[in-house]
């Protein structure tokens, strides 16, 4: 199984003295979270793409590129590309020429986000949410199979036998779809034998075994092997020297940054009972010290079969020692207990 980071590239203001963090700092940091991973001996890092102040990520091959020539066998993906607001061309084009630099690590995730940013600052309208992403889902597609693309257009314009260049190192580049637990997505993926990765930050994750379910099936019914379908997911998490530490610094940054989002969607405050609620043995952050984390990862693993485990380190602005060390621990003391707790159990 898989283990790795994502991040959004969090820039919020510091939780302690409310200054912004500055977005080439943040964007530096990166890359230096990027080489740690890699000498850690973790297996992805993933860069979700947003348009908000508060993060720095709006441009994940660049930053994933930054990182591509000072590393040597970490995957580097986005986690996600918001692919319905985005043009299919240069994704593939920009991914394609990531792969090229890394000598074949990178893998595109596309979702439709879950914020609504992009569409109005690249001219799209929410009313065509789910056809934008169908559409350009179905052309990223084409253009990663064959060099030479005819597409008849629709919201993008046609393209008629053109070439699209560079040519990824893989064959074919990764495409993975992202969901927050769309049943529709999950079934849309199953169907075209593609990976899917799963946001799980809330509630309990065993909840999600069903939609698993469902995507097997959906890839069962298509004509593909379920067993060789790959499920990562996504969730919030830390890791420190004990597990008490670990919670007491995690949470201030959370509870910032979980709190603008629940003033702009309506949700309530985000209070430490529901923190840690949420970083029992059967919720939804990975928070603790790295016996307490490795067991959550293999409970996640037993209940929903995942292939891959993304991280995301950090929700708020934390110090960037402190999300250092945390990827260093994940790498060195989290990941050989599970991979060998797995191999153990031929699990």
């Amino acid at each position: 199984m898989e283990i790795g980071i994502s991040t959004f590239l969090e820039a919020t203001p510091d939780p302690n003295t409310g200054a912004a963090v500055d977005h080439a700092e943040r964007l530096r940091h990166a890359v230096e979270e990027m080489v740690l991973a890699d000498q850690v001996g973790l297996d992805v890092y993933g860069i979700g793409e947003h348009h908000r102040a508060d993060y720095a990520g709006s441009a994940p091959a660049v930053v994933l590129a930054a990182a591509a020539a000072m590393t040597k066998r970490i995957r580097l993906t986005s986690a996600v590309t918001v692919l319905s607001s985005d043009d299919p061309v240069r994704v593939f084009q920009d991914f394609a020429t990531l792969d090229g630099l890394s000598g074949g690590r990178a893998e595109i995730m596309a979702g439709r986000g879950s914020f609504i940013e992009s569409f109005p600052l690249f001219g799209y309208s929410l009313d065509d949410y789910d056809e934008l992403f169908e559409e350009k889902l179905e052309l990223l597609l084409a253009l990663r199979a064959d060099e030479k693309v005819t597409w008849p257009g629709g919201h993008r314009p046609a393209i008629r036998n053109l070439g699209v260049y560079p040519r990824p190192v893989q064959n074919p580049l990764p495409v993975w779809i992202a969901s927050g637990g769309n049943p529709e997505s999950v079934i849309r993926a199953g169907t075209m034998g593609l990976p899917i990765a799963l946001a799980i930050i809330g509630g309990m994750p065993e909840n999600f075994a069903p939609l698993v379910k469902l995507y097997r099936t959906a890839a069962e019914k298509a004509g593909h092997d379920p067993a060789k379908m790959q499920i990562a997911t996504h969730s919030h998490g830390f890791v420190g020297e004990t597990t008490d530490a670990a919670a007491d610094l995690f949470f201030p940054p959370t509870q910032a940054q979980m709190n603008v989002i629940g003033r702009e969607r309506g949700w309530g405050p985000y209070t430490r009972a529901t923190y840690d609620t949420a970083r029992s043995l059967r919720g939804a952050l990975y928070v603790g010290d790295p016996e307490y984390v490795a067991e959550k990862i293999l409970l996640l693993r037993k209940n929903l079969g995942i292939t891959r485990f993304f991280l995301h380190v950090n929700v708020g602005t934390m110090p960037h020692r402190d999300v250092l060390r945390a990827i260093e621990l994940l790498g060195t003391r989290v990941a050989p207990i599970v991979r060998k707790e797995l191999e153990r159990t031929g699990g």
